[in-house]
């Protein structure tokens, strides 16, 4: 059974960092493209950031370019979003998902697997 399990959410003040981790089981982790999205209240989920299998590909919204990286170590089976000069407007729940593809995968609708999310919250 493929499992995403997220971590690192929490309460930040403006400017401030956070960092994401996201940790498959159940899948070739390698073998998987990943991605990052969030959620905000009334607002439809929106594209974060995502990697190909190997990292060597890697795609931002233009909300978050130049503050938040990802990465992935696919000898941990983890993703990481690192963020950073973080603004309120950053809120949200935010999740990872995975799809089998070697890849970059963009679609929120591409995507096959996905966390249960993790709450975000800048303070300004």
């Amino acid at each position: 059974q493929v499992q995403l399990v997220e971590s690192g959410g929490g309460l930040v003040q403006t400017g401030g960092s956070l960092r994401l981790s996201c940790t498959a089981s159940g899948v070739t982790f390698k073998s998987y493209a990943m991605g990052w999205f969030r959620q905000a209240p009334g607002k439809e989920r929106e594209f974060v950031a995502a990697t190909s299998w190997s990292g060597g590909s890697l795609h931002y919204a233009e909300s978050v370019k130049g503050r938040f990286t990802i990465s992935r170590d696919n000898a941990k089976n983890t993703v990481y979003l690192q963020m950073n000069s973080l603004k309120p407007e950053d809120t949200a729940v935010y999740y990872c998902a995975g799809r089998f593809s070697l890849g970059i995968v963009i679609g929120r609708d591409d995507y096959q697997y996905w966390g249960q999310g993790t709450q975000v919250t800048v303070s300004s």
